[in-house]
């Protein structure tokens, strides 16, 4: 098939119209802020140095316990002896009292109990070591390289650290997955005679938080993952080590929001050319965008669009099938692509074209 390739540019300042705010400073150690659907870093602070996290830990702990179980949240657990009286945060498991998996997730993202990753850890892999592999596997896979798990509570020797950016991958993953995103943006709840009530400050102190998790030790200092939305836009941020977290947060956010919009580039099923065609009445057939394409931009930054089609194309053609691509690129990195589709089907036989020519021409009607 032969292939033509067209090129666009096209200069976002002349749409955009928000000011570029400056980026705030922090307090903390290592800071990122990242856009939760294309993975776009928009600040970050010393975002690779591996910290203590603390109990934001606990993120990787649920998301390995929700994988792990096929998201069945209603398992009874009965608690083990060797589960109870972990230090620090607990629920106050008592060994012998059953619970279902739901109680311990929510106790553990909302309260933050280290007796509950424990209980979760021990249940879903016969023992907590066997569970903390899992998690260390899982942040191979989520391409967190800079983080090394030791438990599953974030209580951590000195063999228990992540850095920013690392956390903001795991909170991607906790964001993209249903069962986890309606737990941490959970402000209060009751469940098996337990009234739970998240740490997480934001969910009431700033408009569009979605949750995640804090964290503090002595070690570690206060630590903060949290995700906000914003006109369909979800944002990640991460503090490590960070007196000043909420404030932090915030300003992070609105930073985000307003430097770096969602832009659209692509609507799925909007027009995007037509192609020559032969064996039909139509003397070309028109393409459509099949996925809508948005990206996080600044004013000013410029973006190229390619469309991937065939010179020409022999008829029949089906709607929706593939007929190219269309791929958007930013300072020579490619920031979004889509399939282009035929928007409707076109029989070879003259006379037969689906939609009818006489529908194409607006005539309509039903024969007598």
């Amino acid at each position: 098939m032969q292939v033509r390739v067209m090129i666009l540019t096209v200069l976002l300042s002349t749409v955009l119209v928000c000011p570029v705010a400056a980026a705030p400073a922090t307090s903390a150690a290592s800071a990122v802020l990242m856009d939760g659907d294309t993975g776009r870093i928009l600040y970050a602070q010393d975002e690779n140095t591996p910290r203590p996290m603390a109990s934001t830990t606990k993120l990787m702990t649920a998301l390995v316990a929700v994988e792990s179980l096929g998201g069945d949240l209603a398992r009874p657990v009965k608690i083990q002896p060797e589960w109870t009286g972990i230090e620090g945060t607990s629920l106050y498991l008592r060994p012998g009292e059953i619970l279902q998996v739901e109680t311990l997730l929510y106790g553990l993202l909302l309260h933050s109990g280290n007796d509950a990753a424990v209980a979760l850890a021990g249940y879903c892999a016969g023992d907590v070591e066997t569970f903390v592999e899992w998690m260390n596997q899982r942040a191979a896979d989520l391409g967190m390289t800079s983080t090394h798990f030791s438990d599953p509570n974030g209580l951590g020797d000195a063999g228990h650290y992540a850095s920013a950016l690392d956390m903001a991958k795991l909170g991607r993953a906790c964001l993209h997955n249903e069962t986890i995103a309606r737990i941490i943006a959970t402000k209060s709840i009751t469940l098996e005679g337990r009234a739970l009530t998240n740490h997480n400050k934001l969910l009431w102190q700033y408009d569009g938080c979605t949750g995640m998790k804090t964290g503090y030790t002595r070690q570690a200092g206060r630590t903060l993952v949290s995700s906000a939305r914003r006109a369909g836009q979800n944002l990640i941020c991460v503090t490590l080590n960070d007196r000043d977290d909420w404030a932090d947060h915030k300003a992070l956010f609105d930073y985000g929001f307003s430097t770096y919009p969602r832009r659209v580039l692509a609507q799925a099923g909007e027009a995007a050319g037509q192609v020559p065609v032969t064996g039909s009445l139509l003397h070309s057939a028109p393409v459509e965008v099949r996925d809508t394409v948005a990206y996080p931009l600044a004013e000013g930054e410029k973006v190229t669009v390619e469309k991937d089609l065939p010179a020409q194309m022999e008829t029949p053609l089906k709607q929706g099938e593939i007929a190219g691509t269309i791929r958007f690129f930013c300072g020579g990195q490619e920031i979004g692509r889509s399939y282009l589709v035929w928007s409707y089907d076109i029989q070879r036989e003259a006379g037969r074209i689906v939609p009818s020519l006489r529908d194409l021409l607006g005539l309509g009607g039903h024969n007598a």
